[in-house]
């Protein structure tokens, strides 16, 4: 199977143009704390929907699974290493039956670091989660930030041991 196989517009079920032949997936990179933050990614004007922030995160390939994919697209994207990543989640923002997109929280250690790496964004920036919801944000990511945002304080809660 060969890397890159889900890059492609589809057509789902419900009619709507999407990017990846076998669904997407974005990474929530978050930064544990007493101010946590999540990594948004500003997308570049000529992108679809440029000009908002969401998360890194791409095509899934035929052959990976959404973390797989969402950590993959965050070392494209971001360069980060993803050996100092602590997958914690996935949570399917979109459902239009043969497509998906699915959110990965992922924990990022202290010692991680995020590089704008492709012409794909115009900026990456560590964002307070309360601070989120006041972006330009990509309308999908905007319409999931919610669930999205409950998912991650749970996971952060858990993790805290409350």
């Amino acid at each position: 199977m060969a890397g890159g196989d889900g890059n492609g517009w589809v057509q789902c079920d419900c009619g709507h143009r999407h990017w990846g032949r076998h669904g997407a997936a974005g990474l929530a990179l978050v930064r544990p704390g007493v101010r946590p933050r999540v990594l948004l990614q500003l997308r570049a004007a000529w992108t679809h929907e440029g000009g908002t922030w969401g998360l890194v995160g791409g095509a899934r390939d035929s052959h990976e699974t959404v973390a797989e994919a969402a950590l993959r697209e965050a070392v494209e994207e971001a360069e980060v290493e993803p050996d100092l990543i602590t997958v914690a989640r996935e949570l399917v923002g979109t459902d239009h039956g043969n497509w998906t997109y699915t959110y990965v929280i992922g924990l990022a250690d202290a010692r991680l670091t995020a590089t704008d790496a492709t012409p794909e964004s115009d900026a990456l920036e560590w964002v307070d989660l309360d601070e989120v919801a006041g972006r330009a944000l990509h309308p999908a990511f905007g319409g999931s930030w919610t669930p999205l945002l409950a998912a991650i304080r749970e996971v952060l809660l858990v993790r805290s041991g409350q």
